[in-house]
């Protein structure tokens, strides 16, 4: 919960939602628009929205209130326990008033009472199944803020697949124009009989190739936005550059270190452990003696059916009982122990997970440690490679002019460039993810630092906590569950429509070729 320095540190990133990204659009039929129209998307605006309308968050939530109600549940088996009685009863046969003809008792009665029971001693099954359920509503917290780390990185990484699906298309269209201009003036210098017909089908097979390849992109490019609503519950808009990631390791060993004492899940599962050890008690105290007080209150009223009151007594009255229950006991064909051991068998369940969880979390640390590095440096060396590519192009193209290169070679350098930038954008995308992943591994990414001015109230577990923990109101209830998610039925349906390059990445800002071929090959 720790996003304090990702967002507060990047200055250009707005606090306040725009008031499209509030709520998906709302029409009688999904609209087909071009989304780079839209407003302007920080990435935080793109947090801030699935933390809001996200139905799986909604669920985590609801999963974790539903969990709350277990410590309520455990604290009522040692509270007192009030019960009201009432019965009616006729009796429609009596052999012995039948033989002497006269009534010897009531023929009718009804009863009514009030008990009241208070556990005194439960052996300890009380004590240790609230323990058990305190601790497994910790278990539940970490669970939630697990689920935010993974919401939010799956929102990094919608959010980052739009940016380099778009860049991509962009690309791919810039090579189509390219591939149309040469295709032009190979089929001009076809004419002055200064190429061959060879020369003019290179040209056309490679256009051809350039355009299914753009179709190829557009379709990735509808699918990310596709994903991207699906992930934040709207329409992305026009993406701005994120912010840089802060506070990154500087080693595997670093950020596998934050991870075991962060990581949401591993806390989850050491906790979950923990509850599993006081079941293990509650069971104990199914061999135990247990002690309660009983209180009892009875009305009796004959309804005038005692024939005798002067012989059998009044035809109502009150009675009164008070004692103390003694429940020991001796023997219950193995119950108890068979309930221990279970107990302790889920118990050693929890300790294998709690490992299992720290297996992966390890594991997950240092892979994204890797992955994150092994991108940095596929971006400098695509940098690199696009920077050689383009230089390569000038040169086979301007040795084109003299003869010594043919269309194929200008063709080949072309994509060669294209194939570079692709692989420089698909870089920089990689390596923002992972290391995001990698700090969601670290614990570093949830949700409690985004409360920052002019932003989201953030979801408060404890509140629902605290509400219900001492409740003993037996008609107490919540209202009836609404949704709380944002559904996506309505949003606009994606198009491969992109707006101009936004500037952000100087390199992709330059064109392939600023080199017009001369027809007349001179």
């Amino acid at each position: 919960m720790r996003l304090t320095g990702l967002f507060l540190g990047a200055s250009m990133l707005a606090i306040a939602l725009p008031a499209s990204a509030q709520t998906a659009p709302r029409s009688a039929v999904p609209a087909t628009v071009p989304v780079q129209t839209g407003p302007v998307t920080t990435l935080r605006d793109a947090l801030v929205t699935a933390y809001n309308t996200s139905p799986e968050l909604a669920g985590e939530r609801a999963n974790l209130r539903a969990t709350d109600e277990n410590v309520p549940i455990a604290r009522s088996q040692g509270l007192p326990g009030i019960n009201a009685t009432a019965g009616y009863s006729e009796n429609v046969y009596d052999s012995a008033a039948g033989a002497v003809q006269q009534q010897i008792g009531p023929n009718r009665q009804v009863t009514g009472g009030v008990n009241l029971s208070v556990p005194i001693y439960s052996g300890g099954s009380v004590r240790n199944n609230i323990r058990a359920a305190d601790t497994r509503v910790e278990a539940g917290r970490a669970n939630l803020r697990s689920a935010e780390a993974q919401l939010f990185t799956d929102v990094v990484a919608s959010y980052l697949d739009v940016m380099r699906d778009e860049a991509v298309v962009r690309l791919n269209q810039q090579n189509v124009h390219v591939l149309e201009v040469n295709l032009q003036a190979t089929r001009d210098r076809f004419e002055v009989g200064d190429l061959t017909r060879t020369d003019v089908a290179q040209s056309e097979a490679r256009l051809a190739l350039a355009q299914s390849q753009l179709q190829t992109a557009e379709a990735q490019l509808i699918s990310s936005r596709e994903g991207y609503i699906r992930v934040v519950g709207v329409a992305p808009g026009t993406l701005s550059q994120p912010p840089s990631l802060p506070n990154m390791p500087g080693d595997s060993a670093s950020a596998v270190r934050v991870a075991l004492d962060e990581n949401p899940a591993l806390q989850a599962a050491h906790k979950v452990s923990d509850a599993a050890a006081f079941d293990v008690k509650a069971a104990r105290a199914g061999r135990l003696p247990q002690v309660a007080v009983q209180v009892g209150n009875n009305y009796y009223n004959y309804l005038g059916s005692v024939g005798n009151p002067a012989l059998y007594g009044p035809n109502d009255g009150f009675s009164t009982t008070a004692g103390v229950q003694l429940s020991m006991p001796l023997f219950q064909g193995g119950l108890p122990a068979a309930r221990i051991r279970q107990a302790q068998a889920r118990q050693s369940q929890a300790i294998e997970q709690a490992t299992q969880t720290e297996r992966g979390v390890i594991a997950q640390a240092r892979s994204a440690f890797t992955v994150w590095q092994s991108a940095q440096r596929v971006i400098e060396s695509s940098k690199v490679a696009v920077e050689a590519n383009r230089l390569s192009l000038e040169g086979v193209r301007a040795e084109n002019s003299v003869g010594t290169r043919t269309i194929l070679d200008i063709l080949n350098a072309e994509q060669e460039l294209l194939n570079s930038q692709v692989q420089y954008v698909t870089a920089k995308r990689d390596a923002y993810v992972a290391g995001f992943a990698l700090l969601a591994a670290m614990g570093k990414a949830e949700a409690e630092d985004l409360a920052l001015e002019g932003g989201p109230q953030l979801y408060d577990p404890t509140v629902n906590y605290h509400r219900v923990r001492n409740n003993i109101n037996d008609w107490a209830s919540d209202p009836a569950p609404q949704p709380q998610g944002t559904r996506t039925y309505l949003s606009p349906i994606q198009t491969p429509e992109v707006g101009p390059d936004p500037g952000n990445d100087p390199v992709l800002q330059r064109p392939v070729d600023t080199d017009t071929p001369n027809p007349s090959g001179n």
